[in-house]
């Protein structure tokens, strides 16, 4: 057995034992603590797969944007953390590891069934690579096949952001005049504030620029810069943006638009290619 072998199984026990920590724990705060360094290790677990830019992906998000606001909730909720313990009775635990253990088996039968060598656009990618410029693999498939799957994801995020708006009044999202501070001015979440987001800019950039050519891209540049932004949010710097700014909404609306041309291409090439199956899509 080789040494990576070895090491291998070490991070899939270590990472394993503190999926179930991180759900046994009762205390909040542990449990948001397990969470991001659970995500900062499945972010190694990517890297071992040779899937560096999930790598990057899961560790901005999982580990650094998800987890600070995870935090930030359970700094809030930590005073009625002790009035609402004890509220969950067994009858739900069980029903809930019932349905994960369920899910985990259904997933787990789904990868069995996977055809041997599974299904991979990478011969294409390497053949289009001419055409776009893009020595990327990766963002290859995703400029030249994936217009409309990521126009569609584009989709869902605007949705989700209009329906969390739609969860309180327009005055809760924004509007004041000057910044909020909720957070200590002279703490650790303010000093983080100022310091990692000069940093934080130039790396998302410095990611968006060189995903032509190397792991990164649009996606990872992405979260590590909304990741800075929230963070200056919630250390009480900024205020959060009004729902009602025309500029505002423009913006959002601007993201699926982009890829409406691309994904217009995508389906006439899908329609020419296989119109037997979008007869049967009802398409």
């Amino acid at each position: 057995m080789s040494t990576a072998t070895v090491f291998e199984i070490a991070l899939a026990a270590v990472v394993l034992g503190l999926a179930i920590w991180t759900i046994a724990v009762p205390d909040t705060y542990s449990a948001t603590v397990g969470f991001v360094a659970y995500g900062l290790l499945v972010a190694l677990i990517w890297v071992r797969l040779d899937a560096v830019d999930v790598a990057l992906t899961e560790a901005a998000i999982g580990g650094g944007l998800g987890g600070v606001m995870l935090l930030g909730a359970a700094a809030r909720l930590r005073g009625s953390e002790v009035a609402t313990a004890g509220r969950c009775s067994l009858t739900v635990r069980l029903s809930a590891a019932i349905l994960s253990a369920s899910t985990a088996a259904m997933l787990a039968f789904a990868i069995l069934l996977l055809p041997n060598p599974p299904p991979t656009l990478a011969p294409a990618a390497v053949s289009n690579a001419g055409a776009t410029g893009m020595a990327n693999p990766v963002t290859n498939v995703l400029m030249a096949f994936r217009g409309m799957d990521t126009m569609l994801e584009k989709v869902v995020l605007l949705l989700a952001i209009v329906g969390v708006w739609s969860l309180a009044a327009d005055r809760n999202w924004g509007g004041r005049q000057g910044p909020r501070h909720e957070a200590d001015p002279k703490g650790v979440l303010a000093f983080l504030a100022r310091l990692l987001p000069p940093a934080g800019i130039v790396v998302g950039i410095y990611m968006l620029w060189t995903g032509a050519d190397h792991p990164g891209g649009a996606f990872q540049g992405g979260a590590v810069l909304a990741s800075m932004w929230l963070l200056v949010i919630m250390a009480g710097l900024a205020d959060t943006p009004p729902v009602s700014s025309p500029r505002l909404r423009l913006v959002l609306v601007a993201g699926p638009a982009c890829f409406w041309p691309s994904a217009s291409v995508d389906f006439a090439s899908e329609r020419r290619s296989s119109p037997t199956r979008l007869q049967s899509l009802n398409l």
